[in-house]
């Protein structure tokens, strides 16, 4: 499926029991975020972090900033609570967690569809048998947005050592990019939970960049400048890309198909990745803030 050139370089997650966490989202500088009802809200406090977040969405104040939902399972106590209460607010899209098959996200859509709303469902890939069924679900699950990681809970069900988790995830991560781009979707990283470790924490944005993801989900807003810089398009690169459009476009007026541009060789396909290295530099410029 086709969907909107949206800059998705970070994209982080706000505890929806922080009023000041929420209120604080609206002077980030994250492409996106997510107000989250689930794994960041206790038990007892699921009521008012749901209150929160409505209150929160109908102040606006978000700018261009994408804003999301994260809800608790359907299945759960809290899931259709959570959508009475968020359906029809103006958010861009609703993020399910666990989500192991189509019949997961197609339940959410009849259940949105139920109470008049239609919105983007962001689905959580964190879990072995989700990782086996990514493809499946990315391509056939519809209303789909994004796919989005969940590594912290798949490193624990992998059962992968706590201080080496890494290479352990590598077959997993790779199998949910090939399944997002067979679908045309984009796919976001999993969290970095250590806030000490910024190191690690650019090694690892580092790593994601290269397996082909569109940006990285976030704990925490001294995350946000490292995973814009990692995940964006330099001065250089958007240079770079507008001379490969501009040569490719000479070549077409003077009747050959292919181009040379500093020595190598440019093709139709580099044309396309060098137009959405610009367009994207063009929407992330239009959010205003970075």
């Amino acid at each position: 499926m086709s969907q909107q050139l949206r800059p998705r370089r970070s994209v982080l997650f706000m505890p929806g029991a922080n009023q000041r966490a929420l209120a604080k989202a609206r002077t980030l500088s994250a492409d996106a975020i997510i107000l989250d009802l689930e794994d960041a809200v206790a038990p007892d406090a699921k009521h008012i972090a749901r209150a929160n977040v409505v209150a929160a969405v109908r102040a606006g104040g978000y700018g261009a900033r994408e804003v999301n939902v994260r809800i608790n399972p359907l299945n759960s106590a809290w899931g259709q609570d959570d959508l009475d209460a968020i359906a029809t607010l103006p958010i861009d899209g609703l993020v399910l967690p666990k989500v192991e098959s189509v019949e997961m996200v197609n339940e959410l859509s009849d259940a949105l569809r139920s109470r008049g709303q239609s919105l983007p469902i962001w689905a959580m890939m964190e879990t072995p048998i989700a990782i086996l069924r990514v493809a499946d679900i990315a391509l056939h699950a519809p209303g789909l947005g994004c796919l989005l990681m969940g590594t912290s809970d798949l490193s624990k069900d992998l059962r992968l050592p706590p201080e080496t988790p890494v290479a352990g995830l590598m077959w997993s991560l790779s199998q949910c990019v090939v399944a997002a781009r067979a679908a045309g979707l984009d796919i976001i990283d999993g969290v970095h939970l250590d806030l000490a470790d910024d190191a690690g924490f650019r090694a690892a944005c580092q790593r994601a960049n290269a397996l082909g993801f569109d940006g990285k989900s976030l704990i925490h807003p001294t995350q946000i400048a490292m995973s814009n810089a990692t995940f964006g398009q330099t001065p250089a690169q958007i240079a770079l890309a507008q001379r490969v459009v501009d040569a490719y476009t000479q070549a077409l007026r003077q009747g050959a198909g292919i181009a040379v541009l500093d020595g190598k060789l440019v093709e139709n396909l580099h044309v396309e990745q060098a137009q959405r290295t610009i367009a994207l530099a063009q929407a992330t410029a239009a959010l205003g803030f970075d």
